[in-house]
């Protein structure tokens, strides 16, 4: 493993995106991973779809084994610096929180109210 002394910053990491020049980070580290793009049993354009991200859960979601484990040590470069990795958007909780405010219930409540109050007047006539 190479020397992690220095660390290193998200956007630095994030310019080496291409097959032929390919880092990814995974549990606070990055790695080099150019070299095992070839021979990479999932192929090398998984690994490239990795980068300019944290792709800790992505690894830790496949299963890797034991030996593919302890294969991560050669291609180890440093560390990355945690605090420069963007933020993880999530779209569902953006969208549930939208959807949920009171302001939009109670509009939603006086429409539906409105609505039968209108079918009741137009029953009625």
């Amino acid at each position: 493993m190479a020397s992690l002394h220095k660390t290193l910053l998200f956007d630095e990491v994030a310019k080496h995106n291409k097959f032929d020049d390919c880092w990814i980070i995974i549990s606070g580290k990055v790695y080099n991973v150019t070299s095992f793009m070839d021979d990479h049993p999932g192929g090398g354009e998984v690994m490239r779809k990795a980068t300019g991200r944290d792709a800790t859960v992505d690894y830790g979601d496949v299963g890797h084994s034991e030996a593919a484990n302890e294969m991560m040590g050669k291609f180890c470069i440093r560390e990355i610096d945690m605090s420069t990795i963007p933020v993880k958007k999530s779209y569902i909780s953006t969208t549930t929180e939208k959807i949920y405010k009171p302001q939009f219930i109670i509009k939603v409540l006086l429409v539906g109210m409105l609505a039968a109050a209108l079918r009741v007047l137009l029953v009625s006539f």
